[in-house]
């Protein structure tokens, strides 16, 4: 793979401490849910920062996927839920869940679309085999 593009963070405290990137584009408090034993507030916390990265990471290859093929996307929108929990060897695991609206498009048209955007997405390709992944495609609203 040629690299393109590297970012770069630094984390300190662990879950309750802070996270920057090199640049200072990217700097948050950092804290443990309270549905994971913390005290909860207004920080961030690295599920929060990878559900954020995925989201916005699918949606633009949802775009790249319709502007292959010439279909309209203005609208669309992709929220990203990521779940953390323990798994059978005493560690953690992540799953994710993927809402993507599209309502410019009809929903059989749209599953194509972001079938084929799972397979262009590079958190998509990151994770695949080893991160249990659902997406749904959202109805659009309906005219009334």
């Amino acid at each position: 793979m040629k690299v393109l593009y590297t970012a770069e963070a630094t984390a300190t405290g662990g879950r309750e401490g802070r996270v920057r990137s090199t640049d200072g584009a990217l700097d948050l408090d950092l804290v443990i849910p309270k549905e994971l034993g913390g005290p909860g507030g207004l920080a961030t916390n690295p599920e929060q920062l990878f559900a954020a990265g995925f989201a916005a990471c699918f949606e633009n290859a949802v775009r790249l996927v319709a502007r292959r093929k010439k279909m309209p996307v203005g609208q669309a929108s992709v929220t990203g839920r990521v779940g953390i929990g323990p798994d059978d060897s005493g560690g953690f695991q992540l799953s994710v869940e993927l809402h993507v609206r599209l309502p410019e498009i009809d929903a059989d048209v749209a599953e194509q679309v972001v079938a084929d955007a799972h397979r262009v997405c590079p958190y998509s390709n990151a994770v695949r085999g080893n991160v249990d992944v659902r997406i749904v495609v959202d109805p659009a609203p309906e005219v009334i």
